[in-house]
């Protein structure tokens, strides 16, 4: 067990965790910690506890020292100029005329750097516009491009479901994220249904995907002739959150109906019920063509 405290930083609900050394750190307190970024200002969401070692990345960051009141009125009078200098750079993008949307500007606690995030289609030379930027604010400059994923992560918002974004509330990363998800997971295609605020496919459509590709495996395909209880009959359609799988079924009368099964109590006309190796080799050359067809443009779609 390893004694450490849960860190979050400014536009971001997710907490890291930080060695706090001799030093008893209470929740709600802030601390000055080193990141990759450089020096931060970080509130305590959870002060000293212990965790299992296996949770930690390691190397396990210790903090440099309990945020000061001087540290705090720091932070609070320079987030304030966030908005006068978010003013400003939009003058001077203008009047450079340049082809980029500025995001968010973001003043580290202590002044010593500005940060000015922004999208872009493509390249942009922004060198005259630092150096205007630089002349204005006398401090360092960074200009920062991101993608329309990572603005998301950064304004945050609410996503369809009433929930915060789940990019800004918990994840790590962004996972690749296909079409192909939406139509195993039976869902509307229609990009106003399966688009996040970013309008790109939305992260959550990842999360259960693997239980769908599992559960896929293990069912019968569509068109492929079974017994049932009530005789033989053909796939229709399978659904993977109920486990049960729709039959035509012949009946003994020569008419036909249609039931639902579960789909372990099914057998394959031709062996088990369980695919065979010529099936788990048409489904991955499937996967591959659906794959094929769709590109990672047709990630983004324009309403």
């Amino acid at each position: 067990m390893k004694t450490v405290i849960d860190v979050k930083f400014k536009n971001c609900d997710k907490a890291y965790f930080f060695d706090p050394g001799e030093l008893e750190v209470n929740t709600g307190d802030g601390v000055i910690v080193e990141t990759a970024r450089g020096i931060e200002f970080g509130d305590v969401s959870l002060g000293n506890h212990q965790v299992n070692e296996e949770q930690i990345t390691t190397p396990l960051k210790g903090i440099i020292r309990i945020a000061t009141q001087q540290d705090k009125e720091m932070r609070a009078s320079y987030a304030a100029k966030e908005k006068d200098a978010y003013k400003v750079c939009m003058e001077k993008i203008l009047s450079h005329k340049l082809d980029m949307k500025l995001v968010d500007v973001e003043y580290s606690f202590n002044g010593s750097k500005i940060v000015f995030y922004f999208t872009a289609d493509g390249r942009v030379d922004f060198r005259e516009l630092v150096k205007d930027l630089a002349g204005i604010f006398k401090t360092r400059i960074e200009l920062r491009q991101i993608g329309v994923r990572d603005e998301a992560k950064l304004l945050g918002g609410l996503g369809s479901c009433g929930r915060p974004v789940c990019c800004q509330a918990f994840l790590d990363s962004f996972q690749p994220v296909s079409i192909k998800m939406a139509k195993e997971q039976n869902l509307s295609l229609s990009p106003t249904k399966i688009s996040g605020i970013c309008g790109r496919l939305m992260c959550c459509l990842k999360y259960e995907q693997d239980c769908y590709e599992t559960m896929r495996k293990q069912m019968p395909r569509v068109g492929k002739e079974v017994i049932t209880e009530d005789g033989e009959g053909v796939i229709l359609e399978n659904n993977v959150i109920t486990e049960r799988t729709k039959v035509k079924v012949m009946l003994p009368d020569g008419s036909y109906d249609i039931k639902n099964y579960p789909f372990r109590e099914l057998k394959l006309k031709h062996g088990s019920h369980h695919n065979n190796k010529h099936d788990v080799e048409e489904e991955q050359a499937q996967d591959q063509q659906e794959n094929d067809e769709f590109s990672d443009e047709e990630l983004s779609y324009d309403e």
